[in-house]
This record gives structure tokens, sequence and C-alpha cells, in this order.
């Protein structure tokens, strides 16, 4: 009886920490039905996913920064690997990666060459730089046969700015790795440890707490949210504002003004990095997330599993995890009075917070849940294998 070996799937990105985060599980889940490798640049994310996931890995560096020399070198040695390997499906997550994988994956005759669009950079961009993105994108589609938005915002922007006219599939309701709804869940913390957080950053039982999760720069809202957040401050003493996540002042600074309120401000909580957000989710009552652009954040989705309501802006991805009045409150980007209004409504409209709070976890469990997208994209897989012929 003849015996057919698992089919060979090669997973990309430009820096191991893609493949170590946005993908955490999932090559773990896809090595029982394919042949993984998972290949970035060496560091020890590439070692956390090889001891985690138990895929192989192959160290190849790539350049996040335009560089051709180095580009062609990441170029040539892909090819040399694809040849060697022989792999069925090539998949690329980031825009370097993308751009090079699906180069040499077209060159070494690779049948499936899928890349996934989590978001555009050449939009925020201007002059030569612009036209330089927005033309590797581009070519990036131009070499792949399947192309995978994260979310209908990415895939209206690709159809918008005429990157592709191939065919464009979402998979399920969107994002790349769904959300492991039972880690991200109220029950999997015990009362000792919510109390222990709330002891840590004297939150008291009657404190209002607004939380944000992420990056403390100008892009994510943190100038409009820290200026309302004090002028709300003042009405309602009992209001709290929780900051998880580290400054990048020398990327995207945040105001000199904004700057000195969340380190001095009583009320302002700034945590730094955390690496479990649970107990910080656990012990809030709202999400506030007014950034001006994303492609499928997942703050949202773990605040949302850990059944609190969230304040939104209506950017890609945000508004397709967020449906206003279920779930959350959606508002225009960069626009502080409508921030003002949404947070005031939430902390004094009690049961409107209730109702999109009881609403939150069960639209994320239905939408999101980790298993169920790893499915589809394994579903993705062997539909676009039975396409080319490839065996199964």
């Amino acid at each position: 009886m003849k015996v057919f070996s698992k089919p060979k799937l090669i997973r990309t990105s430009t820096v191991a920490i893609s493949l170590d985060y946005l993908l955490k599980g999932q090559l773990s889940y896809l090595q029982k039905h394919y042949d993984v490798v998972a290949v970035s640049g060496e560091d020890e994310d590439l070692e956390n996913v090889a001891r985690r996931e138990k895929v192989r890995t192959v160290r190849v560096p790539m350049s996040r920064k335009i560089n051709l020399v180095q580009d062609l070198k990441s170029l040539w040695k892909l090819y040399q690997l694809f040849r060697k390997e022989k792999p069925q499906i090539v998949h690329s997550i980031t825009p370097k990666a993308g751009l090079l994988s699906m180069t040499a994956a077209y060159l070494a005759g690779v049948p499936v060459r899928m890349h996934t669009f989590t978001g555009l950079i050449f939009p925020s961009k201007t002059g030569l730089f612009h036209w330089l993105l927005k033309n590797m994108d581009r070519c990036t589609c131009a070499f792949a046969n399947h192309i995978v938005p994260e979310g209908k915002g990415v895939k209206n922007d690709l159809i918008r700015y005429r990157i592709t006219r191939k065919p464009l599939k979402v998979i399920g309701h969107g994002n790349v790795n769904g959300i492991d709804t039972t880690y991200f869940s109220r029950s999997a913390l015990n009362d000792a440890e919510i109390q222990q957080t709330r002891n840590t950053w004297n939150i008291q039982t009657g404190d209002f707490v607004f939380v944000f999760i992420g990056r403390l720069v100008k892009d994510k809202g943190i100038n409009e949210l820290v200026f309302v957040f004090v002028r709300i401050n003042k009405l309602h003493p009992n209001t709290k504002l929780l900051l998880v996540g580290p400054f990048e002042q020398q990327l995207d600074p945040v105001s000199p003004v904004t700057l000195d309120l969340i380190k001095t401000h009583p009320a302002i909580i700034h945590t730094g990095f955390q690496k479990d957000v649970r107990p910080y989710l656990a012990i809030s009552d709202a999400l506030v997330f007014p950034s001006y652009r994303e492609g499928f954040p997942n703050v949202p989705m773990q605040a949302g599993a850990m059944g609190l309501p969230s304040i939104v802006t209506d950017i890609n991805g945000c508004n397709e995890i967020i449906q206003d009045g279920v779930n959350g409150i959606i508002i225009p980007a960069k626009d502080a009075f409508a921030l003002e209004n949404a947070m005031i409504e939430l902390l004094e409209n009690r049961e409107k917070r209730e109702r999109l709070a009881q609403n939150a976890r069960p639209l994320i469990v239905e939408r999101y849940e980790q298993q169920m997208v790893w499915q589809l994209i394994k579903q993705e897989y062997d539909e676009q294998l039975k396409r080319v012929g490839a065996r199964l």
C-alpha cells in the first residue's frame, strides 16, 4: 500500500516575532495536517516558534527596510530554499517577506503562493516612498496567486488603491489567528489575581476604569484620550485611566503635554508593557481604543472576550469587530468631542453599558474563536491545493 506524505507548507515573515506572536498555536495545529516549515530571521523568537509549535524552522534574514543588496541576497536564499524543499504552499504574512517570498516562490514553481495583507503602509506615506511601497504591494500580488486580506477594510483598500485585479478572499470574519477564548475569559482568572492587580495600582472597588492597551503613540489616539480623560475626571473624580503599553517617543511621540500628564496626573496609571493583559481587562469597565489606523487589531477582540464594551474608531478592523450599539460604540478617528461623549455615555448610562458588556463575549466567540479560525485556514489551504491539482 502506497503511503502519501503530508503536503509541505512554508510560512514566512520578515521578522520572527510575527510568527511567534501573530501565529501562536496555529503552526502547531497545522503541523498535524501539513509538513510545516517556519522561515524568518534567526533570533529568540524563531527559537520560541520551534520550541512551542514543534515545527522545523529555517533562518533566512530579511531586512524590514529597503536594502537592495540585502533584499537580493534574501531573494536568492528563499529561491534556493523553495527549490530544495519543493513546498506545495508558501504563505507569507508581512510586507517584505511577502514581496520576496512570492517572487521566489513564483520563480521556484511553487503551486500555491499565498500572501496575507494585514494592512497597507503606503497610504500614510508621501512622495517617492509612497510610490515605491505601493508598487511593492502590486509586485507581491503579481507573483502571488492567492491574496488574503485580513479583513473587509483591508480588502476594500486593496480594491480602492487598485493594487490588484485578482480575486480577494477574507477568511472567515477576518483576523490571522483568531483569539483563544478560553484563555481570554474572566473565568480563567481567580478573584485573588484580580484583587492583587487592583491593590498594585491602587484602584478602589468603586472606581470606574477606562483601559487602553497598546503602544502609547500619537497614531493610537493617545493625545486625544488623555486630553478627554482629564476633562472627564474633573467632573467624575472616581474615574481612572489605565494605560497598558510602552512609549515609542523616538518613532511616533505623543505631545510633551500628554507625556507630562501621563507621568503626573493622579488618576492616570501607566503600567508599561505587560505580557499578560487579562488582569488589567478584568479590573476595567470599558476599553477605549481611539486609533487612527489598524489592519485588524487584537485588543478589541481580547477586551470583548473578557466581557468589556469597547469605544473604537471607525477604521479597518475596529469597525468589523465592534458593532455600534451592540457590543460597543464607534466614533470618528481624531475626534476628541465624539470620544468624550462616548466615554461619558458609558460612564453615566449603566443600562447601556451593561447591555453592551453582555453582548461582548458572545460576539467574539461566535466570530473569532481560535480553533474555528484555524480550521478555516486549513480549509482554505485544502481548497487551493485542489484548485491547482496538487495531491492532498
